[in-house]
């Protein structure tokens, strides 16, 4: 927990951005009548499950940046996609420093089976991982970012299929960066001292997880987003 937190207390430099990562599932329902032509309109309570998909959210919470990818479903190589379009967006950046919570597929592993060993570790080498602990998906700020777009964008209308999931989640997106909307995070160090009652730890930030050599290069092309 303190070396998430140390992480938020990071300034906002363009050499070492601060990006959450967070995924959520979907239902995918459609009506099985057309709604009525009352304003508002007025649907009916059955419905049709057309299965699931999923949500990657990533925010730079100081800088007001999102990224939002609807996919099938949330395995290796959907994040592996999703970690590439992160890093093609700070292509001057020392290294990113990622909050995420550490599932099996937040992994080097899944960079480089999909990538392969050259792209796919460089690609990992430009991040520094900051793994959420267990049972604290909330310090997670990438779920304020999920929170919102699901009240803003989906709320309880029927989302079918996937394409439309993706044109509602991609126009919520553009308008998020377009304002710029950042997130004022209050929960510090100082704080989590004293609401869990310890004292200072003196080698609570060593959890991070970086791999990077130093002066490399990658080998891959700027991906559209």
């Amino acid at each position: 927990m303190e070396a998430v937190l140390a992480t938020y207390e990071r300034p906002l430099r363009a050499e070492e951005p601060v990006v959450c990562l967070d995924g959520r599932p979907i239902q995918l329902t459609a009506d099985t009548r057309p709604p009525s032509q009352a304003r508002p309109a007025r649907h009916d309570y059955e419905y049709k499950r057309h299965g699931t998909a999923n949500l990657f959210c990533a925010v730079e919470p100081k800088a007001g940046w999102h990224l939002v990818r609807a996919t099938p479903n949330r395995t290796g190589p959907e994040f592996a996609k999703v970690i590439r379009a992160i890093v093609d967006h700070y292509p001057a950046a020392e290294t990113i420093h990622l909050v995420m919570d550490n599932l099996s597929t937040h992994s080097r592993k899944s960079l480089t089976d999909h990538y392969g060993e050259g792209i796919g570790g460089d690609l990992w080498g430009r991040l520094t991982v900051h793994d959420t602990p267990k049972h604290a998906s909330w310090l997670n700020q990438a779920e304020i970012a999920i929170g919102l777009l699901i009240r803003e964008c989906l709320g309880r209308r029927r989302i079918p299929d996937l394409p439309a999931l993706r044109r509602e989640t991609t126009a919520w997106k553009r308008r998020a960066n377009r304002e710029r909307r950042t997130i004022q995070w209050r929960f510090t160090r100082r704080k989590a001292r004293t609401t869990f009652g310890y004292r200072r730890l003196p080698h609570a930030l060593g959890r991070s997880r970086r791999a990077r050599p130093k002066q490399v290069k990658p080998s891959f092309t700027r991906s559209e987003d």
